[in-house]
């Protein structure tokens, strides 16, 4: 192959001898040197590939993340599931905190208006935010608060209700009324009378009941034992401390049922009906006095229990 090379400045032609052989030659050289070059910059360019035991790995770590996500929606479900009947379980309390204080309401003869149980506690005042981020809570969360401010509701008109009711039966309690006998009738009235033993006019400090032998003797109203044994005159007698100074003294027992220091009830039994020291037959002396002055029982024999 023959090539003519020609000199503009001259004008002088020069020729050059290849042979074709080398020049393919070249050329192939070229190409090669070519593609090596691009294959080298595409292994410097392109991630390396994964093998078998990454995939593996890969499919692995997905599959262990799947069955994650799948046991906490599952989780989540059953702590949903479990709110929900703790809603309900809720609710039902606060039914029966409803019904129950209505009941009270009721026994306690109070005005139902002042204790609407379908109405919450009244509350209020100026509000004065902390300094905190604003907090949106879930629906199902307003909606466990608003039923716990239900439940805190009714349970603060119970704890009022159960204050009075625990006041009322107290002062029930404390107040002399009834007889000392369940069954029985009045054989000696208090004041002036004649002596059934001896005759004479004395001064009667107590009312006498009339009953049988043996039937219970029971306090008319609540306090604490301050003596029981014999007295003279009285044979065995109980006699009870109440509130605002009063006494009350139970005589002629045929025995006593309680000890110095012990808490009765009114209504409770406290003796037995006798005819010990100075009687003539089966009978309850029966005495109030109030600072140690003896007052005519009479009164409280009368009132129906209650606080007048």
């Amino acid at each position: 192959m023959h090539i003519i090379l020609l000199s503009r400045r001259h004008g002088a032609a020069r020729s050059l001898s290849l042979d074709l052989r080398w020049l393919l030659l070249l050329l192939v050289m070229l190409v090669g040197v070519t593609l090596a070059t691009g294959a080298a910059f595409g292994a410097w360019w392109a991630p390396p590939s994964l093998s078998d035991k990454d995939n593996a790995q890969l499919t692995l770590a997905l599959d262990q993340q799947r069955a994650e996500v799948g046991a906490a929606r599952n989780d989540a479900q059953r702590q949903l599931d479990a709110f929900g009947v703790h809603v309900a379980e809720l609710q039902a309390r606060l039914t029966r905190l409803d019904a129950l204080g209505e009941r009270l309401t009721e026994l306690a003869e109070l005005d139902s208006s002042e204790f609407d149980f379908s109405l919450n506690v009244g509350q209020g005042g100026l509000e004065e935010p902390l300094d905190a981020a604003v907090y949106s809570p879930p629906s199902f969360i307003s909606s466990l608060d608003e039923l716990a401010l239900r439940v805190d509701s009714r349970e603060q008109q119970l704890e009022v209700l159960e204050d009075l009711l625990a006041e009322r039966r107290l002062n029930e309690a404390e107040y002399l009324a009834g007889r000392p006998v369940l069954q029985g009738y009045v054989s000696s009235p208090f004041g002036r009378r004649t002596d059934p033993l001896r005759g004479r006019l004395s001064m009667h400090k107590g009312v006498d009941f009339a009953a049988k032998a043996g039937s219970p003797v029971v306090a008319v109203a609540a306090g604490v034992v301050t003596a029981s044994g014999r007295r003279s005159g009285y044979g065995n007698t109980v006699e009870v401390s109440h509130a605002d100074g009063y006494v009350t003294l139970y005589a002629h027992n045929q025995s006593n049922l309680v000890q110095v220091g012990d808490l009765v009830q009114r209504g409770q039994t406290i003796a037995k009906v006798g005819s010990t020291g100075r009687s003539t037959g089966y009978h309850v002396h029966f005495e109030v006095t109030q600072n140690g002055r003896v007052v005519n029982p009479s009164s409280y024999i009368a009132r129906v229990s209650g606080v007048e």
